[in-house]
């Protein structure tokens, strides 16, 4: 989940006021953002960068607006603008990703695998349409523009594969498809909005181990047929029960990201270790249910940490 960001005070010193944009794309910025985990004993470091990254580099300019998130300058809401953009962007136009990802490779020098990623066509097609997180206007934006709609859904899987294959050629570890909305479908439209789009994206992008989020969907299935090699849980899920019913399956999770915010560190620690005792040490992340929140105390993410690495046996992960 997200690593870096606005809860950590050294992240807040080193963006000293850039906007989201101008400090993603400077790689030697968001490098420095992407290790700064580093000094908690994570075991994996994430690129600092956002889903929206590969739509502006198919030609779909963004800003990320207070209290509203990631918004197009000119949201897609016609054949025409789907025509326009570039569903195999030249690397030129996603370079500081690419920059980032061999700055950080470079300073692990293989200490830590790098992971990178990429939003699922359902999610990022609703931030380019300018819905975001709106799932009734994206809902009705869809049911009213169907071909719109599918042609864009079709376009973003093309790029995400795209964009995605670049990344691991050039040294990614693993990635991570993000459909962070996709869980409030109903099973209908996940299995024609979102499901599709992930097997195809995970059949054609498999040299890597993948990773599967979907927040806090109730599909588990659906998420285990995808093709991911691990499928990321949430807090409504039970991690215990799951497991003895898909031995095979790796899981991700589920640490509520909720009481990292507002609890102890004692309470985050005995969350960790009941977390860990349900994935059975076998096949499981731990992780949290969603990325940390703003208000997140420092000391609590360390207590995240310190919890995992206190109860792993080495050969029994």
């Amino acid at each position: 989940m997200r690593q870096a960001g606005r809860w950590d005070p050294e992240f807040q010193k080193l963006r000293a006021g850039l906007s989201f944009y101008e400090f993603a794309e400077n790689a030697e910025l968001a490098a420095q953002a992407s290790l700064l985990p580093r000094r908690f004993g994570v075991d994996a470091i994430i690129l600092f960068y956002d889903i929206t990254t590969l739509a502006v580099a198919m030609g779909l300019p963004f800003q990320l607006l207070a209290e509203k998130g990631p918004t197009p300058d000119q949201p897609v809401r016609t054949r025409a603008a789907v025509d326009r953009l570039d569903a195999r962007p030249d690397a030129d136009r996603f370079q500081s990703v690419l920059r980032l990802l061999e700055i950080v490779r470079t300073e692990l020098a293989g200490g830590l695998p790098v992971l990178v990623f990429a939003g699922a066509p359902f999610t990022l097609a609703s931030y380019c349409i300018g819905t975001g997180k709106d799932l009734r206007a994206t809902r009705q934006f869809a049911q009213r523009n169907g071909d719109v709609w599918y042609r864009l859904l079709e376009k973003l899987e093309t790029a995400t594969i795209h964009f995605l294959q670049a990344l691991v050629t050039a040294g990614a570890d693993a990635y991570q498809l993000f459909d962070s909305w996709a869980g409030e479908l109903l099973q209908t439209e996940y299995e024609i909005w979102a499901q599709p789009f992930h097997q195809s994206i995970f059949a054609a992008v498999s040299r890597v181990p993948s990773i599967l989020f979907v927040k806090e969907c109730p599909f588990v299935k659906q998420m285990i047929d995808s093709g991911a090699s691990v499928v990321s849980l949430g807090v409504r899920h039970d991690l215990g029960a799951l497991r003895p019913e898909h031995p095979g399956q790796a899981f991700q999770g589920n640490v509520d990201e909720e009481l990292l915010r507002s609890g102890t560190p004692e309470q985050v620690r005995e969350a960790t270790r009941r977390c860990l005792a349900a994935g059975g040490r076998q096949r499981h992340i731990v992780n949290l249910s969603h990325g940390v929140d703003r208000a997140t105390p420092v000391a609590n993410f360390q207590a995240f940490v310190d919890a995992a690495k206190s109860f792993h046996q080495p050969g029994t992960l």
